[in-house]
């Protein structure tokens, strides 16, 4: 591609960036890793650069810039073609599915797609998979084999996270690995379908790319050529058939800018490959590093913390994150007695920080795993602070605890149509014409005497072994936590054969007894689940959106608040007790708590209850997460909070 005479310049990028991006946005020709930290200017960058490269007279059609979302690259393009006061329509920008499916409709005939190809959606990949799951005669078998969605998700993991079908099974659902040849089956007809009629799923789009320029160097090099700028964004978030495509496409030249930060690597369990990040110096000799240290978010108390929490990380490439923003207050954390006293405790400061002039809508509460806010959501539901949540389950939204809950509230309210239909109807074998049957009976003075009764002379057994289970329920003496026990052991088998996520939903349940142990009896437990269900609280549809947002800290990255609090940061939460055997887990961890961090612009408070409950070990002591334990007391303001 030509090059063409350079504009009359419009931007003075010296005024506008700091030194750091100003480097990152006027580095010459070759291979170019700006490690942006986090709050940097990532984007506006990223924007400099494409702005800059068309005022040096580069050929707008010679630029891909690679994002992993369309609505990133068009606003990234929109703010350069703003800056210019020119369209940059000729740039091609988009996500590596994108250009992938662009390059496979013009070139499609070289891998055998001569009469075109059809892209499936979700929908139409789960229709073909359960048409297949029906041929191969895997729908009867007498144990629960992959709903047509989790075979989709098994099948996504092998090929994004370059894995084996049995490693993907034992990683994530060992529940299915005595289905493992049935599974190989399956995965092989599906490719063999697909191929037969043209058929491409979602992740096909990357592979059969890949394939393009790896098996047909004249592609590889005439989309090398024309595109002799690539700019790729959130590298640390490529997977491994993404860092080929990029090394791929710089064939004919060495003219890639990847822009990403180690430190937020966290998605690993979408298949991003953190080795990316470290290893583009390897794979492109000769590349410069520049590091974007200058953070505009946070105050210098906030990014002492982030820079403490990250400093001992294995492998990275060191930076400091520091401000030119004065002041700031230190961090706080709070040792709280319990896991209510630490719901409780999140409240009272939300209120205060409200006294102080922050509204709800800058203030976020973020939590490793979606369980975690299950107390603080039925706390924030009693004293009526509206909110909404990302990442998890909505506690009193979610199927499998209104499953486990149904068996309890039948108990302390036999006329409940509701909690009986769905108590009889995870019964196998009895459907809604026998549920109906049951509930038509609840009259005015109807009991649980009145339900044995009638539940004892019915088929099938499992009608019996409820009305056993709803006896011991209901017997005299038994703690709350005790007769939750009761009904998750009867649940169980019941869950396992109902949910194909049912190991994750398992968590959410255990973690249900931390929260019933503070309660004595079970009607005071019920009635707080339901004096506002958490769901309708918040309602997002309101103009002045003011409620709190509760996240998952991967549904955090990206976003900014004035005040976070890390709740349950705790050994065995935060980081999680799963990451202990692998190494590289636990680096994700510590990167996944420096995210949550750095989310804050003035306030941040660190939270975790220092006694617990375990289904199996009763009341445990928990202890402070290795990130923040190991900090300098100095950069932390040190609060306890008195039992209530």
């Amino acid at each position: 591609m030509s090059k063409l005479n350079p504009i009359s310049p419009r931007i003075d990028y010296q005024k506008d960036l700091n030194p750091a991006q100003y480097d990152a946005v006027t580095a010459s020709a070759g291979p170019v890793l700006v490690i942006a930290g986090a709050g940097s200017g990532k984007t506006r960058t990223l924007v400099y650069r494409l702005a800059y490269l068309v005022e040096q007279g580069v050929d707008p059609r010679s630029i891909l810039l690679l994002t992993f979302t369309r609505k990133a690259s068009g606003e990234m393009l929109g703010r350069a073609a703003h800056l210019l006061q020119m369209p940059l329509t000729e740039v091609m920008g988009g996500t590596f599915h994108s250009v992938c499916y662009h390059w496979l409709r013009q070139f499609g005939d070289r891998l055998g797609y001569g009469e075109g190809f059809t892209v499936m959606d979700r929908g139409d990949q789960g229709d073909l998979l359960h048409l297949l799951k029906d041929r191969l005669g895997f729908k009867q078998l007498p144990t629960p084999f992959p709903r047509k969605e989790t075979l989709a998700e098994i099948f996504s993991a092998m090929v994004n996270k370059d894995l084996s079908l049995e490693t993907v099974l034992a990683r994530d659902y060992s529940q299915f690995l005595e289905h493992r040849e049935r599974l190989a089956q399956m995965s092989l007809a599906y490719r063999e379908e697909k191929r037969r009629h043209n058929l491409l799923d979602y992740d096909d789009l990357l592979v059969e790319g890949r394939r393009l320029l790896q098996e047909h160097e004249p592609v590889r090099r005439r989309l090398s050529e024309r595109f002799h700028h690539l700019m790729v964004d959130e590298y640390q978030d490529t997977n491994r058939l993404q860092a080929e495509l990029v090394r791929l496409l710089a064939y004919t030249h060495q003219n890639v800018m990847v822009v990403g930060d180690d430190s937020q690597s966290i998605y690993s369990f979408r298949g991003a490959n953190f080795r990316n990040i470290m290893d583009f110096p390897r794979l492109f000799p000769g590349a410069r590093i520049i590091k974007l240290e200058e953070n505009y978010r946070s105050t210098q108390p906030v990014l002492d913390l982030a820079n403490g929490i990250i400093a001992p990380a294995r492998d990275k490439y060191t930076k400091c994150l520091f401000t030119r923003r004065q002041g700031g207050r230190r961090p706080r954390l709070i040792r709280a007695g319990s896991e209510n006293e630490q719901s409780r405790a999140v409240v009272a400061q939300v209120k205060a920080l409200q006294e102080e002039g922050i509204p709800l809508s800058g203030i976020a509460v973020l939590f490793r795993a979606g369980y975690h806010s299950f107390d603080l959501e039925i706390e924030l539901t009693r004293v009526g602070l509206p909110f909404v949540k990302f990442g998890g389950f909505k506690f009193m939204e979610s199927a499998h605890i209104k499953d486990l809950l149904s068996f309890l509230r039948v108990v302390a309210n036999p006329r409940d149509a509701l909690s009986w239909n769905r108590a009889l109807l995870m019964v196998p074998g009895v459907g809604r014409q026998t549920a109906h049957k049951f509930t038509s009976q609840i009259k005015d003075n109807f009991t649980l005497d009145h339900a044995f009764d009638w539940l004892k002379k019915q088929r099938p057994q499992g009608l019996k072994d409820l009305a056993g289970l709803l006896a011991r329920l209901d017997a005299p003496g038994k703690t709350l936590v005790e007769r939750l026990n009761l009904a998750l052991d009867f649940y169980d088998p019941l869950a396992r054969s109902r949910y194909d996520d049912f190991p994750r939903r398992l968590k959410d349940l255990e973690h249900l007894l931390t929260i019933t142990a503070r309660y004595r009896e079970l009607r005071s437990f019920l009635n707080d689940l339901t004096l506002e269900p958490p769901a309708s609280v918040a309602d997002i549809t309101r103009p002045d959106h003011q409620y709190l947002t509760l996240s998952t800290v991967h549904s955090a990255k990206g976003l900014e608040w004035d005040a976070v609090f890390i709740i349950w940061a705790a050994e065995g939460r935060f980081p999680s007790i799963y990451s202990e055997e692998r190494a590289e887990e636990m680096e994700e961890e510590r990167r996944l708590m420096y995210v949550a961090a750095t989310r804050a612009r003035t306030h941040l408070t660190i939270i975790f209850p220092h006694v617990g409950y375990h289904r199996y070990l009763g009341m445990t002591i928990n202890s402070l997460s290795r990130f923040i334990s190991h900090l300098p007391p100095s950069l932390l303001e040190l609060w306890r909070v008195e039992p209530l």
